[in-house]
């Protein structure tokens, strides 16, 4: 284990014990916190595909088939929620994080309604996968450029719970259902055990 690995393992070590007490349940202060002093950071509303679709060709026959405004169209694209980076590797991991209700004690079937976690499914498409991986230089079969951090009751409702499971089926380390969401340390310890190997 290099040194590097030793100084992260250490922060963990830290962190996990002087600050668990106290720590607030929310996705950037943890890992900002916790990214302090290391090779490693977290940017929030990363803006690197703000314009992504701005420049995608079209051909002249479809172009004839669509609304097209007289303003240009200058910013067209998507935000991810947030990005960790390694600034050793130059590698970036894109994040989502939903939060949204669910079918659980006490609430009707129809709690569980919201389409959040669908929406989050956009990054599984083949353009938006290529686009990620170049960009984040994750490349490999059997690991996706981003992870989706699930946050509220969807992570403990029956039926959301079953889609996703079968949605992310081989790739379990890209998803995490955070059900404790009062401490950061399991949503941290999932990151450490399944995809900080990524960004070396």
């Amino acid at each position: 284990m290099g040194s590097k690995d030793n100084k992260t393992r250490k922060k963990w070590q830290d962190y996990s014990g002087a600050q668990a007490g106290k720590a607030e349940a929310n996705f950037l202060k943890a890992f900002t916190e916790y990214f302090e002093g290391t090779s490693y950071q977290i940017r929030a509303k990363p803006n690197e595909f703000k314009d992504l679709y701005v420049n995608v060709s079209l051909s002249s026959k479809v172009l004839s088939e669509i609304f097209n405004p007289d303003v240009e169209i200058t910013k067209h694209g998507i935000t991810p929620d947030y990005a960790i980076d390694n600034l050793d590797s130059g590698k970036t991991l894109y994040v989502e994080v939903k939060r949204q209700d669910g079918w659980v004690e006490g609430k009707e079937r129809k709690a569980g309604r919201g389409n959040a976690h669908e929406r989050s499914n956009k990054f599984f498409t083949p353009g938006l996968l290529a686009t990620l991986r170049k960009q984040g230089k994750i490349m490999g079969d059997g690991t996706l450029p981003f992870w989706t951090v699930f946050q509220g009751d969807i992570t403990r409702d029956p039926c959301r719970v079953r889609e996703i499971t079968l949605w992310y089926e081989g790739y379990q380390a890209h998803y995490f259902l955070w059900r404790d969401n009062t401490s950061p340390l399991p949503v941290i310890e999932h990151f450490n055990q399944n995809l900080k190997h990524l960004l070396d």
